[in-house]
Formats: structure tokens, sequence, C-alpha cells
């Protein structure tokens, strides 16, 4: 049996005295958009952080591709992997944040093969053809050459999606990749979403959109003060929602 792309099993998370994730159980399979919605402060961004390992759990198992995120089990006991394991495993997964987060000083093409070349050793003429690649990808093929400052916010945030491809990675999480923009640039970047979609990938996205996830997700999830409220099929959890705190939601959010 192949393992699921990503498996949680009671991830529990605190910050001090705060329990920000009380035991989240959620499994997304290769191939699957899975969606992440609720209101703010919810636990969704900690969990998906908690996916790469920017942020540690404090109890519970969480896998990508059936390996332990963070950890090596040693019998019964978890240890944390040094941070350049890390790292080694986290280039398996790209993260596309809210801000954009790219260099200022490099052009688009520069900002995408800086970790190709120095983190994967590719070579530089090889890296930036690819890098041209995924600029036609995303819609950018005539911007390679411009600075962050030079391209609206929707085309910062596709430079940073290609960003994350060039590393082909496994999986691909989006923590609200559309909140920072004006209104009138988010269906580019959704629609460069739903074609990576379309093309198989893995994707776990953190977001508000509730069309594009009624549209694209294989599951919508939907948190409330750091548990899973409810989760299923897109169409019974966003169209004829089970529990009433999701209800209540979607109610205010539609």
């Amino acid at each position: 049996m192949t393992a699921p792309m990503v498996q949680a099993k009671g991830v529990i998370k605190n910050f001090g005295a705060l329990e920000v994730l009380k035991g989240i159980d959620l499994t997304v399979e290769r191939g699957q958009v899975c969606c992440l919605l609720g209101p703010s402060g919810s636990g969704k961004s900690t969990f998906l952080r908690c996916i790469n390992h920017l942020e540690r759990i404090d109890a519970g198992t969480l896998t990508v591709d059936g390996d332990l995120v963070g950890y090596r089990r040693h019998g019964q006991k978890l240890h944390e992997l040094r941070e350049s394991e890390i790292a080694l495993r986290r280039r398996d997964i790209g993260m596309v944040f809210q801000r954009f987060n790219l260099f200022p000083h490099m052009s688009a093409v520069q900002n995408i093969i800086e970790a190709p070349v120095n983190v994967a050793g590719i070579p530089r003429a090889r890296a930036a053809q690819e890098a041209l690649r995924l600029l036609e990808q995303v819609g950018l093929a005539d911007r390679a050459d411009h600075y962050p400052a030079q391209l609206s916010g929707g085309q910062q945030q596709r430079v940073a999606i290609a960003r994350a491809l060039a590393m082909k990675p496994k999986l691909m999480l989006f923590d609200e990749p559309t909140s920072a923009l004006d209104p009138e640039l988010v269906g580019d970047v959704l629609d460069v979403m739903r074609t990576l979609a379309a093309e198989g990938m893995t994707m776990v996205v953190v977001t508000h959109e509730i069309g594009f996830a009624r549209e694209v997700a294989d599951t919508a999830v939907f948190m409330d003060e750091g548990v899973v409220v409810e989760a299923g099929d897109p169409r019974q959890v966003l169209v004829e929602p089970e529990q009433e705190r999701t209800r209540a939601f979607l109610s205010a959010v539609l």
C-alpha cells in the first residue's frame, strides 16, 4: 500500500499556555487537493506550517509521503532531526506564503533559480532554462527580467509559485495565497492553482476562496478553535454542511 502524501494523527500544537491545535486527524492522498477553511485563529495556518516543520508539534504524529516530519523514530521515542536533515526533507515540499517573500534585489528568474542552484546544485544555465519554462507556465514569460517592485501583487505571487515549483516538490502548501491581493488580481493566481490541480499536484491550501474550494478541492476541511469541525466532499461540506458551526461560518462569508 502506498502511504498517503500527508497524514496527521492527533496533532497538538501549543504556544505557551495557548493550545492552538487540539488533536488534528487528517489524511491527504496523492494527487488530491485539500482546502482548509475557517475563521482567523482557527489553527489553519499553524497546521500548514507544521506540515513542513516550520512549527514543531507537541504531540501526535505527522508524516509526508510516509516519513515523519522533522523527527525519526527510535524505539518508542521520537528524536528531532538536525536542521540540515530537516532542510533536506523540506526540498520535497513547496510553500507559497500570503506575502510573496521574493528577494527584492533579484529579478523573477533570479528568484526562481536561487534554490535550485545553491541548494540542489543544478547548473545555473539549466536552472535558468527551467525558470523560463515555469514563468511561461504561470503566464509571466515576458516578465523574466523584471524585479518584484516592477510586478503587481498577483504577478509576484505567480513568481513565488514558480519558485516553489522549481524544486520539483511532491507536495505544495499554500497559505492564503490570494488574501494580500487586490480583488482583480486574485483570478490569475487561482487559475495557476487550478492548472496545478488538473496536472495532479498534491496541494494543501489554506483559503477563504469558497468558490475555488468548491470547484477544485477533493476534500474541504472546516476548522474552528483548533479542531476539525467537519471534513469531506466539498459539495457536502460547503453546500449542505452537517454542523451548525460550519453553517454559521458559511452564511457569514457567502
